[in-house]
């Protein structure tokens, strides 16, 4: 087989094949009639065997009996119940024979085998549900220390809202999609944290991890999504849980920010000190109030800087006398 004929395979198997199954309540009562009879014949052929008058009718009766109870249970066998909101992706012989994706109660050939790698074999042997869960599910990924575009180590937690969208996809061409898909939203969460710094500077247009949060976790749902489309997985969103500094950093970078906090909010104590004094100015000179040479109006600037600029309240003292 060439390498075309390969590739042609492979995409027949990654199409998924829906199957109109039988209804599932009429080759129950077949089944149960089958199983019924096939215990009858092969009673009443026991029956004429002990009384010795069967001869080869008692032969015949016992081997219907045989048949007509084995097809009765390979019958029952093929029952499948869909609950809503799930699938089952089935095998013939090692070959994709169909999905599921209906709910109800159905009849499929009795020789095919669900195969679902996510799901394992119960310690006391019994089998367990191979359904693909269709549903809304969520990954909450654990934190991980990851460097941002500063060098700067940071932990960031993502945690991913996802379903299975076909279920084929996500059973056959890959092992475990569900291993698969934590396994590319680390590296997704690693390889865009190192893109961004964690805060960006002051005034700037530049994305950071802290001030743009949400349209960084939507880079990281585009990406992902292209990531796990061959696993038919549905990103419906992505959010960040968790940031903050590395705890060998965090003490520095909190001193860091507050200081600039501080600076701030200096910055903007002074800015509205000065446009006070100023609007106090212009009332007086424009209401003509009082007369004020550049010597007073210095002096009235100092006092109003200093009452306003500083960190506790000023207290005030009545001039009874005259200024001059």
């Amino acid at each position: 087989m060439n390498q075309e004929e390969k590739n042609e395979v492979k995409n027949k198997i990654q199409e998924e094949k829906v199957l109109q199954a039988k209804s599932g309540f009429v080759m129950l009562i077949c089944g149960m009639l089958l199983t019924l009879v096939g215990i009858a014949g092969f009673g009443y052929g026991i029956y004429l065997i002990d009384q010795s008058a069967g001869g080869a009718a008692a032969g015949i009766s016992v081997v219907l009996g045989t048949i007509l109870f084995v097809a009765g249970v390979l019958v029952l066998c093929g029952l499948k119940v869909i609950n809503p909101k799930e699938a089952l992706v089935l095998a013939l012989f090692g070959n994709y024979y169909g999905t599921l994706r209906k709910e109800g109660f159905f009849w499929v050939n009795p020789f095919v085998t669900a195969i679902n790698p996510t799901v394992r074999i119960a310690a006391n042997g019994k089998g367990v549900s191979r359904k693909v869960s269709l549903k809304t599910m969520t990954l909450n990924n654990e934190k991980q220390k990851v460097n941002d575009e500063l060098g700067n180590p940071v932990e960031i937690g993502a945690v991913v809202i996802w379903k299975v969208e076909n279920p084929t996809k996500a059973v056959i061409n890959v092992e475990n999609y569900k291993s698969y898909l934590s396994i590319q939203c680390d590296s997704i969460i690693r390889n865009t944290a190192r893109k961004y710094p964690y805060d960006g500077a002051e005034g700037g247009d530049e994305k950071s991890l802290r001030s743009s949060s949400q349209e960084i976790a939507n880079i990281m749902c585009e990406e992902l999504q292209e990531k796990v489309e061959n696993a038919g997985i549905k990103i419906q969103e992505v959010r960040i849980t968790h940031l903050a500094y590395a705890p060998e950093i965090a003490s520095a970078m909190l001193q860091r920010q507050q200081a600039a906090a501080i600076i701030d909010a200096r910055q903007k104590i002074v800015e509205g000190a000065v446009g006070m004094v100023e609007m106090a100015l212009e009332k007086l000179n424009e209401n003509e109030i009082v007369e004020l040479d550049e010597e007073r109006k210095a002096a009235m600037v100092s006092n109003l800087l200093v009452v306003l600029c500083g960190n506790k309240d000023a207290q005030p003292i009545v001039n009874s006398g005259s200024i001059y």
